[in-house]
């Protein structure tokens, strides 16, 4: 009898001692969460006009709808500015290195063809910080009236900054950590320097409202055809999709993105976004190419039902014409992003893609646009017919001129 008493009292210690354990992981996971604070990594504290987006679970109106029904009456006045703050479109980038003029010229076409205010939030190096904001001060004040921006220094966790710094591309992974960082934004578009917008951002925007209670993110398929994709036949790590997704263009729900437990391959637990990344990054790092965007590929590829699929007119890629048009979308209805990676805007592989680049870039604000960038463009563009996606060139025009017709429009509607 003394026996199975002394058996039953080293058990209960035992017990103890492991609820102990799991109590001061908790404490400290909760700890290391609260401690991603904007004031900790040396980003500067929000200005008096940068409000954020209202939190919320639901995308588009319907969540600030949700939200406003439980707000009483008292504060209806606040609930107005809500909704007018909420026509804020949010466009992030991160440009490092000799990525100035490219991000710039991404922000013009930005800011050309949306009717509804737009929010920047540039992440960069320090040194270009000063060049960022004299440009974007030098744009004329009524295209300025247009925009707000926050810039923001290149922002790793301390203990892992040099390894995620360097991971693919200078830079390219900071997009991880954007819902650790912008705590207070609900829903951002993230994209990539080398994007140029053929139609408004708030028409991706809009794309939210499209997100079931599940979906926190949307991205474009890597590839359209199966026989010239990447990962389906080269990766060494699980990949979304039959194809892989393509990061450059990223709609992201933050709040739910920061809410949700995410399965992984890791552990039978599931995982916060912040908890998972550097483990992620450790198992991983010999089988990854192309970085952060593989990081999300195996993410999704546990969590398929988190993500939503937009069709490749909204990343559109020399993949989609270097070999013969394969994106079906873009036939019917034109390109609404252009996206030029593998360094298109600044060599002679896809003269057409430079010659949308440099068309954006080379257009002065308050020129006429169909005049001084739309013909010039279709001249340029004449030329680059001995490439396969020259020969789809009209798909890279036929968006972009509805969108200057209906800029157009909209001038002449004010003017009278």
């Amino acid at each position: 009898m003394r026996c199975y008493l002394h058996t039953f009292l080293l058990c209960m210690i035992f017990v103890f001692f492991s609820f102990l354990y799991v109590f001061n992981q908790l404490a400290s996971t909760l700890e290391d969460r609260d401690g991603w604070t904007v004031k900790e990594h040396g980003i500067p504290g929000r200005k008096s006009h940068d409000t954020g987006h209202l939190l919320r679970k639901r995308p588009g109106l319907e969540g600030l709808r949700d939200r406003e029904e439980g707000l009483d009456s008292e504060r209806s006045n606040s609930a107005v500015k809500a909704e007018s703050r909420d026509e804020r479109s949010h466009l992030a980038v991160v440009a490092c290195g000799p990525r100035l003029e490219e991000t710039i010229t991404m922000l013009k076409s930005a800011v050309l063809f949306s009717k509804k205010p737009l929010h920047f939030y540039i992440f960069a190096e320090d040194e270009l910080h000063k060049s960022f904001r004299n440009t974007l001060e030098s744009w004329p004040r009524r295209v300025r009236a247009r925009f707000n921006s926050s810039i923001y220094p290149i922002t790793f966790p301390k203990e892992n900054a040099r390894e995620w710094k360097k991971l693919f591309k200078p830079c390219a992974s900071q997009r991880l950590f954007l819902p650790l960082i912008l705590k207070e934004v609900d829903s951002l578009l993230y994209v990539d320097t080398d994007i140029i917008f053929l139609q408004p951002v708030e028409d991706m925007w809009a794309l939210l409202s499209q997100f079931n209670s599940r979906q926190l993110a949307a991205m474009a398929p890597e590839h359209e055809e199966p026989r010239i994709g990447w990962y389906n036949r080269f990766a060494r790590h699980p990949y979304y999709g039959k194809t892989g997704i393509n990061s450059g263009v990223m709609l992201m729900n933050m709040t739910r993105l920061r809410e949700k437990f995410f399965k992984n391959d890791m552990t039978t637990v599931t995982l916060k976004w912040e908890e998972m990344l550097m483990p992620l990054l450790q198992k991983y790092k010999l089988n990854i190419t192309w970085g952060d965007q593989d990081l999300l590929n195996i993410i999704f590829h546990h969590n398929p039902e988190s993500l939503y699929m937009f069709p490749c007119q909204w990343n559109y890629r020399p993949d989609h014409c270097i070999y013969g048009s394969n994106c079906q979308q873009a036939e019917q209805e034109g390109v609404f992003i252009l996206h030029g990676n593998r360094g298109v805007y600044h060599d002679d592989k896809q003269p057409a893609f430079r010659a949308v680049y440099e068309a954006i870039q080379k257009y002065q604000f308050g020129d006429n646009l169909e005049t001084s960038l739309l013909r010039p463009l279709e001249t340029s563009l004449q030329t680059t017919t001995h490439t396969y996606c020259g020969r789809a060139s009209h798909l890279l025009t036929k968006r972009l001129k509805q969108s200057i017709m209906s800029v157009q429009q909209d001038a002449t509607q004010r003017r009278r």
